[in-house]
This record gives structure tokens, sequence and C-alpha cells, in this order.
């Protein structure tokens, strides 16, 4: 299991939260104290809800199943892309387009528009077109990819979400809600924990802070995809043993 130490999310500054006056009263079980008119999240709790969040996550991926990431923010958008292009799982870090899951259909087109342009840029046929009608495909193309580039591959609805900053993200936390998608999400003292399947209480704004919860999150599941590469290997090797041992009998 990825492990996390104590001083390693102190040194991230995961402990900060908001200021006093911009709290959320559902965040009182996971502040340790005001200091200097700022909330100090109790690391403790932290590190719990991060081995529970991890756990679970192991279980969706272990089944096969995809985990969305979520991060509009500025100082969420390369960590959270860089990990979930490594692991191979869908992304959101541009923008959020209203109806991303509760309308999938829909984004389906606007995909598969994009596959179709692709498919287009490839063929003799793009050569023929006029210099202006290549231009407008490219900005469509440039236009889609930017707010569809990190879900190409998704053909349903993802399994999960994990999203950095539950409060900015409100719109896919109301949808993935409706769905019933489960959520895991790194929540500040101003949010409502409550909202989501998976609190991680956890400063949201610093680059560090986000950093480590995210690559504790990308850890969780790379160690999920090994091993469940290696039951279906194990699987294979047991199946071609009985195959095997039918054809000696």
């Amino acid at each position: 299991m990825a492990q996390v130490e104590y001083k390693d999310l102190l040194s991230a500054g995961v402990h900060f939260g908001h200021l006093t006056r911009k709290w959320e009263p559902k965040m009182a079980p996971y502040i340790f104290m005001e200091k200097n008119g700022i909330h100090i999240i109790d690391l403790n709790k932290t590190i719990s809800a991060m081995n529970e969040a991890g756990e679970a996550l192991k279980k969706l991926i272990r089944a096969g199943k995809k985990i969305m990431f979520v991060a509009t923010k500025k100082q969420a958008q390369e960590v959270v892309s860089d990990e979930a292009k490594r692991l191979k799982m869908p992304y959101v870090t541009e923008r959020w387009l209203g109806g991303m899951l509760t309308n999938f259909q829909t984004v389906k087109k606007s995909l598969k528009k994009l596959a179709n342009i692709d498919k287009m840029e490839k063929s003799d046929a793009y050569l023929n077109l006029a210099k202006r009608e290549r231009l407008m495909m490219q900005r469509e193309k440039e236009k889609l990819e930017k707010v569809l580039g990190g879900i190409t591959d998704l053909t349903r609805a993802p399994a999960a979400l994990f999203i950095v900053d539950i409060k900015k993200e409100h719109i896919a936390v109301k949808e993935a809600i409706k769905l019933g998608i489960p959520i895991f999400g790194m929540v500040d003292t101003n949010s409502d924990p409550n909202l989501v399947d998976y609190a991680i209480p956890a400063n949201d704004d610093a680059f560090k802070s986000i950093e480590i919860i995210t690559k504790f999150v990308g850890a969780s599941i790379e160690e999920a995809l090994h091993e469940r590469k290696q039951d279906k290997d194990d699987q294979k090797i047991k199946e071609e043993e009985t195959k095997k041992r039918d054809i000696d009998a």
C-alpha cells in the first residue's frame, strides 16, 4: 500500500486550512486548532482518510474500473493531468463541460467529431481541401482537444471521480451525486465533506499539498493495476496448465 509520512504532509503544507471566517462548520471534526486566524487541519485524520480512500480506489481498479481525475484550478492542472496520463486514466483539467457525466451521450458525439477530424487529417481528401477549410478544421480540433483531450478513450461514464477542490468543481460534484458515482475529494476547511464519499481533509490551494495527495492517489491506482495484471497472468497460467493436463489425460 502506498504510504505517506506525517512529516511529508507537514512539509507540503497539507495542514494549512482557510481563514477561520471562511470555514465550513461541517469540517469541525477534521480541524486540529486555530492559529493566527487560520484553521489547521488534523493530519492524523488526513492520513486515516487517505488510507481509506486508497483501499477503496484499489478495489475499483482491481475490478477493471476507470477513475476520472478532475482539477481545473491552475496550480493543480499539470500534476493532475501528468498523473492521469501516466496511469492511462481519464482527466478534466481545462473546463468542466456541464453535462459531461449527466449528458454523456452528447459528449460522445463531440468525441466522435474529434475522432473524425483526426481520421480526415490522415486521409488524401484532406490534402484536397482549400487552405481555409483546413484552417477551420484545425481550429475546431484544437477547441475540442482542449476540453475533451483527457477523455478521448472514455466510452462510458467513469466508476469514480478524484477531485481537487470540491467547491470549485461543484458542477462535477453535483453530476456525480445525481448519477451515484462515488467521489474521492480533497476537502479544505471551507468545503462540505458530506458531499463526497471519501473526503481527504487537505489544503487544496498549495501546489505541494495537491501534488502529494494526487501522487498518493496515483500510487494506489498503480499498485492495483499491477495486482490486476498479476491476477490475470496467474489465471492464464492456471488455464494453460489445466488445458495441458486435459490433453495429457
